[in-house]
């Protein structure tokens, strides 16, 4: 039957999908669905096999179905969390559930039958989830989807473990084999399902209980190594399902004595001990209680299923003696612990689970127990104890307090959003509002008159305890204590309950802490729910609620209370659920303000979603609310995930229904315009100013009289918040249309002088003040607030101190203010003081101090045109000046190079704007043109080769990332010029070459962000759509190589390098390429070494050009390429060093050695460049590669090898001994390689030489070794040196005595070589 059952439920699934055709909606679920389809076939079948051959055969089949488990946890979790969460935050009260064969419905989201199947083989599978632990625990929250299908598996399973156990006895050592697989599969059941929903299929004959515990002693005493070992061998879940199993058979309907066979056997047992099969059950379950596993908590469970029974008096009486010596004996050792918590464990489970009558009799020494223990020191370093003896404390409450009828509670009617809006459209009775409105008998007077009863004296030392844990320090604590107040109060009259909720009102008193409030509102959600909390009582309940909404307390750099405003949403949300809409119809408008509020400006995600959803159950649930849904479409659960989202488009989006702006601004006033982080404050100024457009009127008035006397706070926050808010708040009036008053401008304009006045910016938070003020004068600039003449000097002095600062973030912020500054209050002057402005930043170009240097540098890339058009000329040469390297190293700056960099630009973006140059005479416009052809052109190209390093790294990097940037504005000025100056052109071939092959060189190097910003760029200079740039070099293959589309990821290097080194063939390119090629194939980092090397290996394998000439192959044209890099960058180490590695590299795959006559000639011109690179060095990266080069050339058949033979056996004497041991080594491989350089009748004499000596010792042997060798290959003494002699004898004439080489030393020289 169950076959045919899931042959339908699958065939039902079949055909739903092939009647579904929503594209937008379907399709992670029908993949999901098809997909599962086959692999649950595969499932299946390993259970039939299971089933059929009575155990597992194949113990991979378990793993089989862990890895689909896995499979389907990563493939369908997200989208399965992502529909709870929809259900559970999005859904609300405002979708009504229905649970219907199997599938979840809940609006337009919908669970298939395709999901609970992949939660079967989850389950099936999931044995060990070591690797997922988190989506497992995620996906737990479905389980109860599993329900149906859990008798198909586990009962099956069950009964083999059953039969096997009688067939094969306990004693059977093959009997474990045959259940721990089975016993994984059914323990994951449990662990996603819950051991309830589990156990109902487990077999409970009477016969079945003696076999049951003799299995489980057998798997006790067969237990091996840690809880880790026992889980990855199935003997932890074997534990887990037998002791599971006992917990049902314990239950039978008969004496367990009848029952147990070894009393026949042994007819002297005593009446007052409990049976044999008891008490073995009883010392197994002891031990397990003092595990740390799974099996502490089900042994637990078992004992109070036992113990409880009516026959079970003298093993209950042993037990709890047991446990009040483990109780009152407790330690602080860790087995002791694990013990201690097991006790009180199943000693809650027992008060559970027992009979009251039974359990009333032990209650005064529980408690007397659990009193004293809960105030030692165990129980305070232990929140688990303590979540533990709340609730043993709660159900000793509950024992002691009769099981009753509550007629005062509050029973309200459930209610659908459907059911809400049907209602709502309709015209219904006025009456029908009476038959929808829940049954209450509130009233006090009913209380005290009809209900008596006589509370024990200690449920009020059990409240006050639980009172208590409301303010643990620990949320689980203080999440039971609250259920417990629930509880304990659900049993009390009226009366007592009013002084309950008083006790839990007095939590939220200003002198209690962050756990105080936290545990009241959970404690207050709990009654809530319950019907506990009367609407009568609400008064006095909301306003608590309301302070709890917006609980906020510092507390150093940081504040507490997230955990708080999310508990008091979880109130709101109980509320919405518990109470009808005639009782919540004035307490939802008071709520509904401060919940927005939350959702839209509170700083944590999970505050603002829990506010929405608490919002959104009230929608749902009260009815026909104002705007309701509109706003809960607005915000919704995704929507709220962005901060800046909530405050800037949320909040603003439903500030404009009626009732929202005024406390919308109220909160951004009063609470995150001074908030502490400074994000925020800056993140709340911008929110409060798109506020402004809905009440213009009330934001002049009333914020703005507010926030001015704010920016003079004795706190740093307030003021530097209200300082930001003031500005963006007028910048919005005046964007609104709004014209302050003149009285009003009067006021701001006071603002930044009184700040002045009052030393402000000294001290503490003197930074983020100078920001905020730069902000303000920039709004006020752009609105053009009436200012004094005293006012405007004085704020262009606070700008001018604020470009003059060291920190790039308040520079850059006053450099925006004077941007809208000068034109605004400086344009009307006069030449002189015009001139005045711009002289007095031209000079300080060249100030000593570089933070002048680099706000000077960006304050006259801002300066209007009225500014410098009377001296541009001197303007721009400043500028080119201040783009090179200083010739100081002290006085280098690559931050104000960079400015520089920029501020030429913009000067000439602003000299040139103007319509054909109307503020220039022709003939000064032409000379503007050339200029920026020729000097402004030559700094951009020239700043592209700053390659400046100090202690952050390349800091050249941020110039010429700048100056690539700059050359395209440049390019697109000069390309505008329709009309070429005279006879020249100002944009020709050769400008357009080295602006294209200085770009492509950045694209080549080796960092990822430069080579993205230079193919970007080179991108946008080919396909601009503004101007077309002429006489580009070979246009279409650029174009091909850097295509139009934006998807290539030209930071990548796998991507940028085989595209840019196809411009090698290319003459005009080719040295540009190469010269940045080298610095990635040479560098440091491997993988873009080997992408570098691959990518240019590829090219020269590439199909040869058709014309076989040296002088068009490719090798031909890199080594000549090779040579003028050689050549152009000598004695420059940054370039030089990953040069001679690339050779070195290129050489070792026998490439540039084959070229007839050019190999002669390249071998010259790198021998020729050698003695100049490595005569003096003490880089021994650099001697290296040269000893390496060396060893290449003298190892070819070109008569070119002796003088690389003599030179590599110069360095045999030189004074680093790694350096002579390296050069033998290759000395070593030359004679073997070319035979040639020694007469073969010397060459063992040679080689003997070389192996035998020891170059790394004395340096005068060395020397007499290298004699030998020299007189073998018949070289001359004179002739070895001459190449270090010719390039050393002028140097060393005007050279300086040098202090010793510290690296002369040979231990010293080993430490700093890293060996």
């Amino acid at each position: 039957m169950a076959s045919i059952e899931d042959r339908t439920k699958a065939s039902s699934i079949t055909a739903n999908l092939e009647e579904e055709e929503d594209e937008e909606h379907d399709s992670k679920e029908l993949v999901l669905q098809r997909y599962f389809l086959l692999e649950w076939k595969l499932v299946k079948s390993i259970l039939n096999d299971i089933v059929s051959n009575g155990r597992v055969v194949d113990l991979s089949s378990v793993h089989k179905i862990r890895s689909i488990a896995q499979q389907h946890v990563v493939n369908c979790c997200s989208f399965t969390i992502c529909c709870y969460r929809l259900l559970k935050y999005v859904g609300g009260g405002c979708v009504n559930h229905d649970y219907v064969d199997g599938v979840v419905l809940n609006g337009d989201v919908r669970i298939t039958m395709a999901e609970h199947i992949v939660n079967l083989v989850k389950v099936d599978g999931a044995v060990n989830d070591a690797d997922l632990p988190e989506t497992t625990d995620k996906y737990q929250e479905q389980g109860q989807l599993l329900e149906p299908y859990l008798e198909i598996i586990i009962s099956p399973l069950m009964q083999i473990i059953r039969s096997t156990t009688i067939e094969l006895g306990a004693e059977s050592n093959e009997l474990l084999d045959i259940i721990k697989p089975l016993c994984i599969i059914i323990y994951s059941l449990v662990t996603v399902c819950g051991y309830k929903a589990v156990i109902r299929f487990f077999p409970h004959q009477v016969s079945d209980l003696e076999p049951a515990v003799s299995l489980l002693e057998k798997c006790h005493g067969t237990s091996a190594g840690t809880a880790l070992r026992q889980e990855s061998t199935g003997e932890m879940e074997t534990k887990c399902v037998i002791l599971l199993w006992l917990s049902i058979l314990v239950l039978v309907p008969f004496d367990i004595s009848s029952v147990d066979t070894s009393i026949a056997s042994n007819n002297s047992v005593d009446a007052n001990e409990p049976p044999p099969l008891v008490t073995r059950i009883l010392d197994i379950s002891k031990e397990h209680l003092s595990s740390a596993g799974p099996m502490q908590e089900i042994a637990g469970l078992l004992l109070s299923k036992l113990l409880t029974r009516p026959d079970m008096l003298p093993a209950f009486t042993s037990f709890i003696e047991w446990t009040h010596e483990v109780l009152s004996s407790a330690t602080e050792d860790v087995i002791n612990h694990f013990r201690l918590l097991g006790a009180v464990e199943s000693l809650a489970a027992i008060f559970k689970n027992g009979s009251r009558k039974a359990l009333l009799d032990i209650v005064p020494d529980v408690w007397n127990d659990t009193s004293v223990l809960i105030k030692s020191t165990p129980a305070a370093r232990s929140p688990l104890l303590r979540k533990y003896l709340i609730k043993l404390t709660q159900r000793a409450g509950l024992t002691c307090l009769p099981h009753r009828p509550t007629t005062w509670c509050y029973v309200g009617k459930h209610s659908t959003l459907g059911g809400n809006l049907s209602k709502n459209a309709s015209q219904t009775d006025p009456n029908s509002h009476v038959l929808n409105s829940g049954s209450l008998n509130s009233g006090p007077d009913y209380s005290l008159q009809d209900e008596e009863m006589d509370v024990p004296d200690i449920i009020e030392e059990i409240i006050e305890l639980l009172l208590t844990g409301l303010k643990d320090t620990d949320t689980v604590v203080r999440w039971s204590a609250a259920k417990g107040i629930g509880r304990i109060t659900s049993r009390l009259t009226y009366t007592l309950a009013e002084e309950v909720l008083l006790s839990v009102l007095e939590l939220f008193s200003p002198g209690e802490g962050d756990g105080s409030w936290h545990g009241g509102c959970l404690a207050l959600a709990e009654l809530a729910r319950r019907g506990l909390l009367l609407p009568i009582s609400l008064p006095k309940v909301v306003p608590v609620v309301i302070k709890a909404l917006h609980y906020d307390v510092r507390r150093g750099p940081h504040s507490i209370g997230s955990h708080i405003r999310d508990a008091a949403a979880y109130v709101c949300w109980a509320f919405g659920r518990a109470y009808n809409q005639t009782d919540m119809k004035g307490i939802l408008d008071q709520l509904a303000p401060h919940l927005l509020i939350i959702a839209c400006y509170d700083r944590e995600v999970n505050c603002r979603r829990a506010a929405a959803a608490a919002f959104q159950e009230n929608v749902g649930r009260q009815g026909n609310y104002p705007h309701g849904i509109d706003i809960v479409n607005t915000a919704d659960y995704f929507a709220l995930s962005s901060r800046v989202n909530s405050y800037l488009h949320v909040a603003v989006t439903i500030a404009q229904y009626d009732g929202y702006l005024h406390s919308f601004m109220d909160e951004l006033l009063s609470n995150k315009i001074g908030h502490w982080e400074k994000g925020l404050r800056e993140l709340a100024s911008n929110a409060l100013s798109a506020l402004v457009k809905y009440d213009p009127e009330y934001s002049a008035n009333f914020v703005l009289e507010k926030l001015i006397p704010c920016s003079l706070a004795t706190d740093l926050c307030m003021r530097h918040g209200a300082t930001l808010a003031v500005g963006e708040l007028v910048l919005a009036l005046n964007n609104c249309g709004y014209a302050l008053p003149k009285d009003k401008q009067k006021v701001v304009a006071g603002v930044v002088p009184a700040i002045e006045k009052a030393r402000l910016y000294r001290g503490k938070g003197g930074e983020i003040m100078r920001a905020a003020v730069s902000r303000f004068i920039e709004c006020i600039s752009i609105v053009n607030i009436t200012l004094t003449e005293k006012i405007k000097k004085s704020l262009l002095d606070t700008l001018n101190e604020n470009l003059r600062h060291p920190n790039g973030q308040i520079q850059n912020a006053a450099n925006q203010a004077f941007k809208y500054f000068v034109p605004t209050y400086f344009a009307k002057i006069d030449e002189k003081g015009s001139y005045d402005i711009t002289l007095k930043y031209l000079e300080q170009l060249t100030d000593a101090n570089v933070a002048v240097r680099r706000g000077s540098a960006l304050a006259i890339g801002v300066l209007p045109f009225e500014f410098i058009v009377t001296r541009w000329k001197m303007v721009l040469e400043k500028l080119c000046k201040s783009c090179a390297v200083e010739d100081n190293p002290e006085d280098r700056d690559a931050e104000a190079r960079v400015n520089s960099v920029k501020g030429l630009v913009s000067v000439c973006e602003t000299l040139t704007s103007t319509t054909e140059c109307s503020g220039l005479e022709p003939d000064e416009a032409t000379s503007l043109f050339i200029m920026i052809k020729t000097a402004v052109m030559q700094s951009l190209f020239n700043a592209l080769e700053d390659y400046s390093v100090d202690n952050r790294g390349d800091v050249g990097s941020w110039v010429r990332t700048a100056a690539m940037n700059g050359l395209e504005k440049v390019t697109s000025i000069l390309c505008k010029r329709e009309k070429a100056v005279g006879s020249e052109s100002l944009f020709d071939a050769d400008i357009a070459t080295s602006l294209v092959g200085g770009i492509v060189k950045q694209a080549v190097e080796k960092m990822d962000r430069l080579r993205e910003v230079a193919a970007k760029v080179l991108q946008r200079i080919l396909y601009s759509e503004e101007v077309s740039v002429p006489h580009i070099p070979f246009r279409e293959k650029l174009e091909k190589i850097v295509p139009k589309e934006d998807e290539l990821k030209w930071g990548v290097p796998s991507c940028s390098f085989p595209r840019f080194i196809q411009l090698l063939q290319f003459g005009c390119y080719s040295k540009f390429v190469l010269s940045g090629l080298v610095i990635s194939i040479g560098g440091l980092e491997e993988s873009l070494k080997k992408t570098a090397l691959g990518a240019l290996l590829k090219y020269l394998e590439a199909v040869k050009v058709k014309d076989e000439s040296a002088t068009n192959s490719r090798e031909f044209s890199l080594s000549n390429d090779i040579l003028w890099v050689l050549q152009k960058y000598k004695k420059r180490d940054r370039v030089i060093i990953p040069t001679l590695k690339t050779i070195e590299i290129l050489f070792s795959k026998r490439l540039l050695l084959h070229m007839e006559a050019q190999t002669q000639v390249f071998c010259s011109g790198v021998l020729e460049s050698l003695p100049t690179e490595l005569k003096g060095t003490k880089d021994f990266s650099k001697l290296y590669a040269g000893i390496g080069i060396l060893g290449y050339i003298a190892s070819i058949s070109e008569p070119i090898n002796i003088q690389a033979f003599s030179h590599l056996l110069s360095f045999l004497s030189h004074r680093y001994p790694k350096i002579r041991k390296a050069c033998a080594e290759q000395v070593y491989l030359v004679l073997i390689q070319n035979g040639d350089l020694v007469a073969e009748e010397n060459l063992d004499n040679a080689l003997e030489i070389v192996s035998e000596c020891c170059w790394e010792g004395d340096v005068e042997e060395a020397k007499r070794q290298r004699l030998k060798l020299c007189g073998i290959a018949n070289l001359e003494t004179d002739q070895l040196l001459l190449h270090t002699s010719q390039t050393s004898a002028k140097a060393s004439s005007h050279q300086k005595p040098k202090a010793d080489d510290e690296n002369e030393s040979y231990s010293s020289l080993v430490g700093s070589a890293g060996f």
